[in-house]
């Protein structure tokens, strides 16, 4: 006969972003937290009964809740908040596990960025295309996954509206992205010195770091083209770039139902679907490529 055996439930990968704003200096905390419960749930399994359930809707939203009211000291703090809540609050949960993986940020720091800017700590790679006719070198150098996030400075507005728009308008919003972008150099000849390119990865991806932080931005597509153009202007090696910045939209939470107000602290980080920006800054007169992608 058919015995229940070890069984647990719960909400998993609840993805929560608390921001604590120090003024001009911004703090961040992202967290994406798992829920399981175990206790008295034979009956749900074996008749379908619900009356010991604690919808797992309701274990996000305690989620959200404990990030705004107790902010977040450290992952084992909120998790021990989170696990004593759920097993002294309801009978039939006696056992409460809470997984949390916290991704780190390091803030941008640049002379002429705010503290409110930060890049994802040791996520990107770089890459490297080359190329060769017999003739012609062409080496297209770059990166991807370097997810960067200003907390502040950035607006959406104004934008055109139809029969199918919701979404509302903003003056101040969470602007995310991951960067891939990729560089061409105007070298191509053996006759010719070839250049540093460690020098030319490190100079171009701060050129990338710095532009996004300090660009006051009114849309994704300006932020854009402002890296590109700060890796053009600056690096006279460069004669070409390409940059895919997908939006990694974070969304402020409605803690209204809990009677919390969010004040734009705490924010569900979506990750699609997404909008995604792409395009090219190039020098002026620049060669045709000898590769296509």
């Amino acid at each position: 006969m058919p015995t229940l055996g070890q069984n647990q439930y719960g909400k998993a990968e609840t993805r929560v972003v608390r921001i604590v704003r120090d003024g001009a200096v911004h703090h961040i905390r992202d967290l994406n937290v798992s829920v399981a419960l175990s206790g008295d749930m034979d009956e749900v399994h074996l008749s379908g009964s619900n009356a010991n359930v604690l919808p797992t809707d309701t274990a996000k939203n305690t989620v959200y809740a404990f990030a705004k009211e107790g902010g977040i000291a450290s992952p084992e703090e909120f998790g021990i908040r989170l696990a004593r809540h759920f097993v002294t609050g309801q009978e039939a949960i006696r056992t409460a596990r809470v997984r949390i993986e916290e991704y780190g940020w390091e803030r941008i720091e640049t002379a002429g960025a705010a503290r409110h800017s930060f890049v994802r700590s040791g996520q990107e790679t770089r890459t490297a295309q080359v190329a060769f006719d017999g003739e012609r070198w062409e080496v297209i150098s770059g990166l991807m996954d370097l997810t960067v996030l200003n907390s502040t400075d950035s607006e959406f507005h104004g934008f055109v509206k139809d029969e199918y728009t919701t979404l509302p308008e903003t003056r101040d919003r969470v602007l995310a992205t991951e960067v891939h972008a990729r560089w061409r150099c105007g070298w191509c000849d053996d006759r010719e010195p070839a250049p540093d390119w460690e020098r030319i990865y490190a100079d171009a991806r701060g050129d990338l770091l710095a532009a996004f932080a300090e660009t006051y931005s009114l849309s994704l597509q300006q932020t854009l083209y402002e890296m590109g153009a700060r890796v053009i202007d600056n690096r006279p090696a460069i004669d070409e770039i390409r940059l895919s910045l997908p939006n990694k939209h974070h969304f402020l939470v409605d803690l209204t139902p809990f009677g919390l107000k969010n004040d734009n602290e705490v924010y569900f980080a979506a990750d699609r679907p997404y909008g995604l920006i792409e395009a090219t800054v190039l020098r002026d007169g620049v060669r045709p490529r000898i590769a296509t992608d």
